[in-house]
């Protein structure tokens, strides 16, 4: 798998109050030849929150969070869990189809549906977005203004004429993504917020395994998502030799995050270098200062720490998220809001 993370954050204004844009997203994935891995994984998130889970393993769809039962009728688990089973064998053959597409036999591969909304509640604008990833690569995505599916690659063409061929099933989808989605989007803030609006301060530790490997700045347990994880040298902005980590989730609900800062033993002797880390709607920043490495050695990286933030980030979600996403110009169409009420829809057949 290309990497296991959540979210690719776009951080703003990190001391404002209160997040206005909200967001519901939910990301199904099928893999082949995964060692210890479900071979298909669904999971639902609010505000980069999960509240729903459902795997191949244990066949059952159900809540991550005590406020989602709030929001949901009673049938809503049995509904979803016969969803995600339906969805569990699309996947399985289509996987095998693209596979086939792409002349490939063996070895890992994963195939993704990541589909939802995004409401800013002071504005009252909304988008949505529904599209499909192949291996870390954009495979196929739906666009909300023409109702006609884009195919960057020339496997996803057939695909493309296929589901472009079924009218009625594109027009639900975009009424989805504009209207039900949105609408259960606002229930789920609704009586999710005091989870949803909480903050949480971040723990900062700075760790190296070496003297000549990069220092490493982990943040983690804070929330909400919104971070930015920086360094400076002698007080001024440092964004050279600096590598930036994504943001993963903690079983716990919170988050976190690292940032690698590559430097000489003699480069930090002359110079002051620091991490800071700040939290959205935390007004302090936290900062740990890089020692001299004559004075204090940085805590060095145990291999159980690297492998533990590995666990916990399948456990909790794993979701492969294709990176390029971003860059092919799949952005979601602008949408009004309004209302109805439904959880979901199957997803096609390749």
């Amino acid at each position: 798998m290309k990497g296991i993370i959540l979210l690719v954050l776009g951080i703003g204004l990190l001391h404002t109050a209160s997040a206005a844009t909200h967001s519901l997203k939910y990301f199904y994935t099928g893999s082949s030849e995964v060692p210890n891995f479900p071979e298909f994984v669904a999971v639902g998130m609010v505000d980069g929150v999960q509240m729903f889970h459902y795997d191949s393993n244990s066949q059952r769809a159900v809540p991550k969070q005590d406020w989602v039962n709030k929001a949901a009728d009673p049938q809503y688990w049995e509904r979803n869990t016969g969803n995600c089973k339906g969805s569990q064998q699309t996947f399985k053959a289509s996987i095998d189809i693209v596979k086939q597409r792409f002349n490939q036999s063996g070895g890992v591969h994963v195939f993704q549906n990541m589909y939802g909304c995004e409401w800013d509640d002071e504005a009252g604008a909304t988008e949505g977005f529904y599209q499909f990833g192949y291996d870390g690569e954009d495979f196929i995505a739906f666009d909300l203004k023409t109702t006609k599916w884009i195919a960057p690659t020339p496997q996803a063409v057939i695909t493309k004429q296929k589901w472009d061929s079924d009218t009625a099933d594109n027009k639900y989808r975009k009424n989805y993504c504009t209207q039900e989605c949105i609408d259960w989007l606002k229930k789920y803030v609704d009586y999710g917020k005091s989870t949803l609006m909480r903050t949480v301060r971040p723990s900062v530790s700075l760790l190296q395994k070496a003297p000549s490997s990069p220092v490493t700045c982990h943040a983690t347990g804070f929330y909400p998502s919104d971070v930015m994880v920086s360094w400076q040298k002698d007080g001024q902005d440092h964004h050279e030799d600096v590598e930036y980590g994504e943001t993963l989730p903690n079983d716990d609900g919170t988050f976190q995050k690292s940032s690698h800062l590559t430097v000489t033993p003699e480069d930090r002797k002359k110079n002051k270098y620091q991490c800071v880390v700040q939290v959205k709607g935390i007004k302090e920043d936290f900062i740990k200062v890089l020692p001299d490495p004559d004075a204090a050695n940085v805590v060095p990286i145990i291999v159980g720490v690297v492998a533990l933030l590995l666990v916990i980030v399948a456990v909790v979600v794993g979701v492969v998220i294709w990176r390029k996403r971003s860059k092919k110009g799949f952005v979601p169409a602008s949408t009004s809001d309004t209302d109805s009420d439904n959880s979901g829809r199957a997803v096609p057949q390749i």
